[in-house]
């Protein structure tokens, strides 16, 4: 009986960890994502398409399937690029509920800048 109790205890202690791992890796993924697409040379879609790559090069593919990117502003009038991941939620191991994280990167659209430096 307590060794039942143990074992479920530290089953749910590794999912928790595992979900937090997920919702970590996609937030840095998001972010990293909008500061490549927010780049003066680069597009929004360029954003996604690096948030992508990174979340398939640390987790599964199937995390990476909804990966969206859009410039925006915000109202104060600062150009942004938004990068949001909506991803599965790991409840039994890797598998869970489809749409269950959603995560968002912003970065200020270097675009706007302009002037000499100092």
């Amino acid at each position: 009986m307590v060794v039942g109790l143990l074992l479920f205890v530290a089953l749910a202690v590794f999912q928790l960890g595992l979900a937090l791992y997920v919702r970590n890796t996609l937030t840095a993924a998001a972010s990293e994502g909008a500061r490549y697409g927010a780049r003066a040379d680069a597009d929004p879609a360029d954003g996604a398409d690096r948030a992508a790559s990174l979340i398939t090069s640390a987790l599964n593919a199937s995390f990476a399937s909804d990966v969206t990117a859009v410039a925006g502003q915000t109202p104060a009038g600062v150009r942004i690029v938004e990068v949001t991941v909506t991803a599965p939620l790991p409840v039994i191991g890797p598998i869970g509920l489809a749409g269950g994280l959603t995560v968002t990167g912003r970065a200020f659209a270097e675009e706007q800048v302009g002037g000499a430096p100092p």
